[in-house]
Parts: structure tokens; sequence; C-alpha cells
């Protein structure tokens, strides 16, 4: 009995292939770099960065209120920025810095303490702020965060 020969894959079949397994590799490089890359970091302006000097956050506190089966469930962060410059400000956001017993960054959440809803902040007014997260990571050092200005919007 003769033997039987497999048919040869088509050029259509091996093309198709390594087409997929390049539109795989890509959307697994995607998924690794584009998508976990985080939120942007945007920067301060000149006139910003040259203004920060101006702002002071100070009385900062935090407080633990424990959620289901005495897990922490909401880390609540009070304290006040005064705006101790001569310009009005609508807006300020500041990044909360959480990180783990080794000091690596395990959170960093950016938050607005003031905005134009909140009335701005005017040379020489304090105004507080109250924050509260509720997604921090279980490897948190349970630390005050790291309070950093991220960003600010002078009135026109």
């Amino acid at each position: 009995m003769a033997s039987k020969k497999q048919p040869a894959l088509s050029n259509a079949v091996i093309i198709t292939v390594i087409i997929g397994v390049m539109a795989l590799t890509g959307g697994f490089w995607y998924y690794q770099k584009v998508a976990h890359a985080g939120p942007a970091i945007v920067m301060l302006t000149p006139d910003a960065k040259a203004y920060v000097k101006s702002l002071q956050i100070t009385d900062s506190d935090m407080k633990a209120h424990e959620g289901f089966a005495g897990v922490t469930g909401v880390v609540e962060i009070t304290g006040k920025i005064k705006n101790a410059g001569e310009r009005p400000l609508d807006m300020v956001e500041i990044y909360c810095n959480f990180y783990d017993s080794y000091r690596q960054l395990v959170l960093r959440e950016r938050v607005p303490i003031v905005s134009v809803k909140m009335g701005g902040l005017k040379p020489g007014e304090t105004k507080p702020f109250r924050l509260a997260f509720d997604t921090i990571p279980a490897s948190w050092n349970q630390t005050m965060p790291g309070l950093v200005i991220a960003q600010m919007q002078f009135k026109n």
C-alpha cells in the first residue's frame, strides 16, 4: 500500500498564521506598554513652577475609617492650602503619593484641592481641603502620603 502524503500548507494559510502571530504580539506589547502606562504627568508651566514656593500646604492629617470586617475602608486626608503669593488662582491640583514599606510608589492619585467652583484661592487666603481614598492597595505602608503640587491655573 502506498503511503499518502499530507497536503502541503498553502501559502495563504502560512501568511494568515504569520499575520495572526504578529497581531497578537503587537496587541500584547500595546497592553503591556501603553494600557498600563497610567495617566500622563502634566508638567507645571514655568510660571507655575516659580509660583509653587508661594503655596503652603499645612495642618495635613490622615484618618483611616474601618470598612467591612476591620479592613481599612476609606482613608481621609485633610489639610489647608495657603496662597502666600500675589496672584489669584482658579485651580490647584496635587498628587497624593502612597508608598509601600520599601518606599516604592503603590498609588498616585491626582486630585483638586482648589477649583473655580470652590471660589479659587486669592492672595493671602487659606482654604481647607478634604480628600477621601477608598482604593489604596493593601501594600501601602499606612503612613501619610506625599502631597505634591501637580498643576495650577492662574485667574485670568
